[in-house]
Order: C-alpha cells, then structure tokens, then sequence
C-alpha cells in the first residue's frame, strides 16, 4: 500500500463516526493511478455544516489526521476552500478540499468515494457531470500581442527576470494548455508534458525557455510567436476575431529592438 492509500484509509477510520461527516472522496493522481512516492493527496471532505473559506474550521479538522505539521488555504490558486497541508511519517503533501454536498456536484473531474454516509455522494455523481475548464481562444487572442509587447519592454529595459517570469506564465497559460489539447489530453498547464506530449512537441515548448541574456531572451520570445500563430492556426475556429493590427504593430516594433 502506497503512503497515500494508507494515509486515506486512516482517515476515513478517523472521519467515520463524525457526524459532520457526509463522506469522503478522493481525486488527482489517484484516479489515474499515478501514485508513486512523489504523488500528492487530494482528499475532498463533504460536510453537512459548511466549512470551506473557513481556515479555523478548516484547520481544527486537518489537525484531526495523524502527524500533522503545518497547513494553509489556497487563495494563491483561487480556491480557499482547500487546505495544503504537511503531513509527517511518512512526510506526505495532502490537499483537503472541504465542500457542502451542493458543491461536490460542481467538479472538474469524478473522484473515487472512500466514505459516503447514506448513499448521498454517489447520488450526487449520478445526478451531475464533471466538466473540466478549456481555455477561451478569443481571450488569449485578445491578450497575446499586447503580452509580446509587455516582454519586449522589459528585455529593453534590462529586467530580465521579470521576463523570465513572464514566459513561464506563457507556458502556463497558453502553451501548456493548447499542446495537451492538441494531443487530446485535458489542458493542465505544463502538468505532465515531459510524459504526455510527443518528442517533437515537448522541443518546441522547450524553446521558449531562455538563457539569462539578452539574445537568449529574444530569441525565446521569437520562438514563442511562432508557437502561438502555430497552434492559433491548428486549434483556432474560424470565426476568431483575430488581434491583425496589434499583431503587425508589435512585430515591427519587435524587429525594431531586435
């Protein structure tokens, strides 16, 4: 048994007979039987009285589970309804989403039930559907020429590591997303590239990863263009209202620094 599937089966044992309790669910890499020893945790605990958004709450119930040494809410990553705790022997990262069962049903994956007082959860999965969130390509259409120019401000001004931020969160946001679409995997950012997206894909995002230089730093962002209008082309509908004028602009005003 892996640290998570026994740390899980001791809570459920420990969250059984609490009578807040609706049940207990569990999502990420367990679903895709992933777990190795680097795997995180995410357990979903649905209550009847609401806890989520409450970090006192939230925090009076991790501190219930064994070893628990620290703990904090996820505003960071838009959700402060999960706690990230540490948890020690073995020294395990565990997400604590803590929803009503009115918000199980709004999910972006099925989760496995590890406790489910009177049938409720399954209800619930029954009744409802998982829909995982899929980039806007008008937003990012929208916004991609005016970020290009934002980066070419900050390499001629010298802040390059302000830049280098700045095309990790193209990785993120736009790069990531659209290659694992392209390669039918749901689009998790850069989760998992270097194993869910061919050779020859995994290169070309690669080459938006500069060096500390100048040179480096443009030629990245140049890689970077010509990955997007690819993708654009590839992944785009039609009726796109495309950003051509913005577009041309920067491009001359990129070829003017360069």
């Amino acid at each position: 048994m892996t640290a998570q599937k026994d740390f899980a089966e001791k809570t459920v044992q420990l969250l059984e007979d609490n009578e807040n309790v609706v049940g207990l669910a569990v999502a990420g890499s367990w679903l895709t039987n992933e777990l190795d020893e680097y795997a995180d945790l995410d357990l979903i605990l649905v209550t009847q009285e609401k806890i989520g958004g409450d970090k006192n709450k939230m925090l009076e119930f991790a501190r219930r589970l064994p070893n628990f040494l620290s703990g904090f809410t996820g505003e960071h990553v838009g959700e402060p309804r999960v706690l990230i705790c540490l948890y020690d022997n073995p020294l395990l990262h565990v997400d604590i989403k803590f929803v009503t069962l009115e918000e199980f049903g709004q999910r972006i994956e099925t989760p496995v039930i590890l406790l489910d007082r009177g049938g409720k959860l399954q209800q619930v999965l029954e009744q409802t559907e998982a829909k995982f969130p899929y980039p806007d390509y008008q937003w990012i259409e929208d916004r991609f020429w005016t970020w290009v120019h934002y980066a070419l401000l900050k390499i001629g001004r010298g802040e390059y590591l302000e830049t280098f931020d700045f095309f990790s969160f193209l990785r993120m946001t736009v790069f990531g997303p659209l290659l694992h679409i392209k390669n039918g995997n749901l689009p998790r950012g850069v989760r998992k590239v270097e194993v869910q997206l061919p050779a020859e894909d995994l290169e070309q995002l690669k080459t938006s990863i500069p060096n500390y230089s100048r040179a480096s730093l443009m030629e990245s962002l140049e890689n970077s263009v010509a990955l997007y209008r690819q993708l654009r082309s590839e992944l785009f509908p039609g009726n796109l209202v495309r950003q051509a004028a913005a577009e041309a602009k920067v491009m001359a005003y990129f070829a003017q620094l360069r």
